[in-house]
């Protein structure tokens, strides 16, 4: 008989033909280790054993029963074969039916104790299950007596079947893929279960003793086979907290490294401060005041800032920003010179280097300061007039290749092309990253070790992230928040619009255009779907061209186009040129178009609320009242439920945490892609369970910066940062 070992691949453990082995490893899983690793996503519960007579239709239950009768017969009407069995368990008699499963009635006999689960149905006045699972029950108690009233018949004795799986006490049930079922995997974790006692438990004895945790074996055995709903809860709180405090350690790991570099503290220049925030248009908010002083305080430290800047959107982060940059770039004199210090930011689209570079002239306009903007297609600094009137233009300047600019400017605007042309800056004390989650850790380091002192660096983003998941996902970052919207903001009208006010919604349109204003039109795709009823942005522009407003310029937007294209598409449409531009949603970030009032979501229910009100927020940037109009494929209340939660609440912070519940963090925030692998037990609502972990993490660290007496954690790290894709 063969040892099973972690190791033992799965087709050589019992009933595995190459078939099903294929089929479990579109899974993950692979040897007897990965089975013990696939957790149960829920719990069927049937750990009270139901009497017949006490059955009510529409519930799930577990019945024990002995089979009176149990034949097999064929359906010629349905073509179809049906297995009955009629079940009594002395108090009364139930039917079992299961379609097209022939061999049960050569499975199961006359006279056969069985233990049923699955849902009960009224069957002409005769309680029915159809198709439940079934298990044999071969122990019986010697002790037990027999009940008067039962006809002899003995119920249930606890104990009878000790090793039922798939009918008693709480069952568990795993995400599956074609043609492999909920038996077949529980069979084979049973098969296996004996070897989570083999299992190394990497994390250190003190931190599972302060936290209180079980030992990795016992957590194993409990999730999949529970007794008690509290083993199902001591279970998935061990297996949380792995999750949570691997991404811990790694964030600690990351500050304490940041702690022994070394940075160049940046005055803070109250005169120059004072009369940039005087030259604004409006008054700061106090949200933004406060966070701008945080950001100011950590950057006179000589050790670098790690913040995260979060804000809804149109709450002001540029602008705290910029106060930021206007310290950094004025902080050596203003001429570039050795000694004189450099900010950069870093965003996640060309659209948005531009207009942020646009922004950022302008709101500079009276202070002595050189910006450059570093992208793919396009490169260009403010001191264009300098360099001429220096003799600087050159052949190697004619075109002001990125290290022209960024060796000559106190400010770089850019894409990623900062990081991916191994530039290095001149002297950069200050990165800010626009759209943090949507970079990983690995390239926040990357842009950190740009420069030979290690820059202080600001994240910010418009996508609200709750405070449990920013220390979770963002341990090593310190977080400010502006929770304020600039005082006369007025609120976006939102409305989910049924189909058959579609023309209503186009004649409202067509009265705001012809007011002068501007309208926004995503769609889900770019070319019309095999997918029945996805809306593309191809086929919509097709439409609203041609046939709704033919006497409107229309323009398109999406992904494939080329850089020129999109650039002159958005200038045209930021110069009112184009009165409707159907996008998809490249224009979620960046995208600042005062003059537009309406933002028109078609297929909004293949978005998430975050990404919605990310979309909302391009209009209402101006004077004038602006409108959102939801349109969805479908009309199922789950669907409308969702989308009036966008309705009913402004707050983005409140919607991140619904969108969350619904769709879960990897698809909300890519963290699946962005440098943390996708928690399958941990959730982010748990913020008690989530601060332990970082505790924990920090007092390890600060003990053991690099893991060497934890050699056991350090391997786990290291698949864990494998996994990441952070190696």
């Amino acid at each position: 008989m063969l040892m099973l070992t972690l190791s033992t691949d799965i087709m050589k453990i019992s009933r595995v033909g190459a078939a099903t082995a294929k089929k479990l490893k579109k899974l993950g899983i692979a040897t007897a280790r990965d089975l013990l690793f696939y957790f149960p996503f829920r719990y069927d519960d049937f750990s009270e054993v139901t009497l017949i007579r006490d059955l009510r239709s529409g519930a799930r239950a577990n019945v024990v029963g002995r089979i009176e009768l149990i034949q097999s017969k064929r359906s010629p009407r349905k073509r179809m074969s049906v297995t009955e069995a009629l079940v009594t368990d002395g108090t009364d008699v139930m039917k079992v039916i299961w379609f097209n499963q022939p061999f049960i009635a050569r499975n199961l006999r006359v006279g056969d104790r069985v233990s049923f689960s699955g849902k009960i149905e009224d069957d002409y006045g005769v309680f029915a299950m159809k198709s439940p699972a079934y298990e044999k029950i071969f122990k019986k108690s010697p002790n037990s007596p027999l009940r008067q009233g039962y006809g002899g018949q003995v119920p249930f004795v606890k104990g009878e079947n000790m090793d039922a799986v798939h009918t008693q006490g709480l069952v568990p049930n795993y995400h599956l893929t074609a043609n492999i079922t909920q038996k077949q995997i529980r069979f084979l974790i049973k098969r296996v279960i004996g070897l989570s006692e083999k299992i190394n438990d990497w994390l250190p004895e003190e931190t599972r003793e302060n936290v209180r945790l079980l030992s990795l074996g016992d957590a194993i055995k409990k999730i999949h086979f529970p007794k008690s709903q509290k083993d199902i809860d001591a279970a998935k709180r061990r297996l949380s907290f792995d999750e949570l405090f691997l991404t811990q350690i790694q964030s600690q790991m990351i500050r304490e490294d940041a702690k022994s570099c070394v940075s160049a503290p940046v005055p803070f220049l109250e005169k120059e401060t004072k009369k940039f925030v005087d030259s604004l248009p409006f008054k700061l908010t106090d949200a933004q005041r406060k966070a701008a002083w945080e950001i100011l305080r950590d950057m006179r430290k000589d050790r670098p800032m790690a913040r995260l800047l979060q804000g809804d959107v149109g709450s002001g982060k540029t602008v705290v920003a910029c106060i930021a940059m206007l310290n950094a770039a004025l902080s050596g004199g203003q001429a570039l010179r050795r000694g004189s210090g450099q900010a950069v930011l870093m965003v996640p689209t060309e659209i948005l280097a531009k207009q942020h570079y646009d922004s950022i002239c302008k709101l500079f306009n009276g202070f002595d300061i050189k910006i450059g903007l570093v992208t793919r297609s396009e490169k260009k600094v403010n001191y264009e007039s300098e360099i001429m009137n220096k003799g600087l233009k050159s052949k190697k300047t004619k075109k002001h290749n990125s290290l022209f600019i960024i060796h000559n400017s106190n400010i770089v605007i850019g894409t990623h092309a900062l990081i991916q042309e191994n530039v290095e800056f001149e002297n950069l004390v200050l990165a800010i990253i626009d759209e943090q989650h949507r970079f990983g850790v690995e390239q926040r380091a990357a842009l950190a070790r740009t420069d030979a002192r290690a820059p202080h660096l600001l994240s910010m983003t418009a996508t609200p992230i709750p405070r449990s998941l920013a220390l979770a996902l963002y341990g090593d970052l310190d977080v400010s928040v502006i929770n304020e919207t600039p005082k006369g903001r007025k609120k976006i009208i939102t409305r989910v619009v049924p189909e058959e006010k579609r023309e209503k919604a186009y004649e409202f349109i067509r009265g705001q255009v012809k007011a002068g204003r501007q309208v926004f039109v995503i769609c889900p795709l770019i070319d019309i779907s095999d997918k029945l009823g996805v809306k593309s942005v191809k086929e919509e522009f097709e439409k609203l061209d041609k046939k709704v407003f033919k006497d409107l310029k229309i323009g398109m937007l999406h992904g494939r186009l080329k850089p020129k294209e999109k650039d002159g598409i958005m200038r045209d449409f930021l110069d009112n040129k184009i009165k409707i531009l159907v996008s998809t949603s490249v224009v979620e970030v960046g995208v600042d178009a005062p003059n537009a009032t309406i933002m028109m979501i078609e297929g909004a229910d293949r978005f998430g609320l975050a990404q919605l009100h990310q979309f909302r927020g391009r209009v209402g940037r101006g004077e004038h009242q602006s409108y959102c109009f939801l349109f969805a494929d479908s009309d199922s209340e789950k669907t409308l439920s969702r989308l009036r939660a966008l309705v009913d609440n402004n707050d983005g912070f409140a919607l991140a945490k619904m969108d969350l519940k619904f769709r879960g963090p990897g698809e909300v925030y890519g963290t699946a892609q962005k440098g943390f692998p996708e928690m399958k037990i941990a959730s982010l609502f748990d913020y008690e369970l989530i601060k332990s972990a970082k505790e924990e993490a920090e007092k390890l660290i600060k003990k053991d910066g690099g893991l060497d007496g934890y050699p056991a954690l350090k391997e786990k790290l290291g698949e864990w940062r494998k996994k990441a894709h952070l190696e």
